[in-house]
């Protein structure tokens, strides 16, 4: 989960030297070198491709700036005429750069670490674009599928075309395995997750695995609740990746015995270490060390997370 990041100095110096995050995540040698650098650093297993949900957005032609300390701003898709001033297809000539990115990491990389390539989920990035950005009641995306769910769902649409050819394009260049990011599940009421976050998932999911069957598909629902159970039958995702929030206990019981799990440890457990650290890895690992399972965070590193943290985080997770 966010393996690059504000917590290693290496990657400080880099997103300097390209002088804005988006200028950096268009730069493929940068990008390639902030992918490998957690790599080189701690010995993961997997390198997750260093770019942003937002790129898709960028390429669909909304305006996408990163402003330091204040997070992602786009210009507003609040209405069925503000979607006519956006692109009817994603430009994915816009999007090469990322696409060097990945085929110069696989290059790179060594057979026995696998090459994860990712996307937003059209929910998730359907709510930045109505709301400009992060929020925190979320009114204008809400307000939009009850005002008009018709012209809302041309825009998750869209998205689902863009976002299955943005993960089609990763894959032809060498991304091995596929993850979709719907950070914002946990803002629906249970029919709008279905309708607004099962329901594209799972086309987007049925698409790839046609075109390229051998390569599997993560899915996050992050703050889901409930809304895990039964998740990766009904999109036919190949592993689910779970928030911080679940008792591995329950996930061992309620979905490990259907699917491959990913998570979950609390990236502030992480940030803390010592023996916090020691104990919530002992517990993710006996509870879920009976079927498939990824070790994982439960989001994204946190920037003030002390890297010896992490290299002793490996140590553990690969202890018997």
């Amino acid at each position: 989960m966010r393996q690059a990041g504000r917590y290693l100095s290496e990657y400080r110096i880099l997103r300097e030297k390209a002088g804005n995050f988006l200028n950096l995540c268009y730069n493929p040698k940068l990008a390639a070198k902030v992918t490998l650098q957690p790599v080189e650093r701690f010995g993961f297993d997997a390198a997750i491709l260093f770019s942003d949900i937002l790129v898709v957005p960028h390429a669909l032609g909304q305006e996408v700036k990163f402003v330091d300390g204040n997070g992602p701003r786009l210009r507003a898709v609040r209405n069925k005429q503000d979607l006519n001033k956006l692109f009817d297809r994603i430009k994915l000539d816009r999007l090469s750069p990322v696409y060097e990115t990945v085929s110069l990491v696989a290059g790179h990389l060594s057979k026995d670490v696998a090459l994860i390539g990712f996307a937003g989920a059209p929910w998730t990035v359907a709510a930045y674009m109505i709301e400009g950005g992060t929020s925190k009641n979320f009114e204008f995306v809400k307000e939009w599928t009850r005002r008009d769910p018709s012209g809302f769902e041309i825009l998750i649409n869209r998205l689902i075309e863009a976002t299955t050819a943005h993960l089609y394009a990763q894959i032809e260049a060498g991304a091995e395995v596929v993850q979709l990011f719907e950070s914002w599940a946990g803002i629906v009421s249970s029919s709008d997750f279905q309708k607004w976050c099962v329901g594209p998932v799972k086309i987007i999911t049925k698409r790839v695995k046609e075109r390229f069957p051998d390569v599997p598909v993560i899915a996050f629902p992050r703050g889901a609740a409930m809304g895990y159970v039964g998740y990766a039958e009904a999109t036919g995702v190949d592993a689910l990746s779970v928030d911080y929030t679940l008792s591995p206990t329950w996930v061992a019981e309620n979905l490990q015995t259907h699917v491959p799990i990913q998570g979950n440890l609390d990236p502030q457990v992480l940030l803390v270490g010592g023996s916090a650290m020691k104990d919530a890895v002992h517990v993710i690992k006996s509870a879920l060390n009976g079927g498939p399972f990824v070790f994982n965070l439960g989001h994204g590193v946190l920037p003030q997370t002390p890297t010896d943290h992490v290299a002793e985080l490996v140590q553990l997770v690969r202890e018997e």
